[in-house]
């Protein structure tokens, strides 16, 4: 495995054999992680652009 640089995704494999990802911060510190998990590694990295891809999409806030 490469030397991972901070901010980054990182995919991995859980105990059932799914793929998902987890962001982590410039900190080395987790913040995120995908909601579902993914039977194939290309559908997980899939998700990951779309996550990257939504930067400049509107954000709301409800009291």
């Amino acid at each position: 495995m490469a030397d991972v640089t901070y901010p980054c995704y990182i995919e991995r494999k859980d105990n059932g054999g799914y793929w998902y990802w987890v962001y982590y911060a410039v900190n080395g510190k987790a913040i995120a992680r995908s909601s579902e998990s993914y039977v194939n590694r290309s559908d997980c990295t899939h998700s990951i652009n779309l996550v990257q891809g939504s930067s400049s999409h509107p954000i709301f806030y409800y009291d």
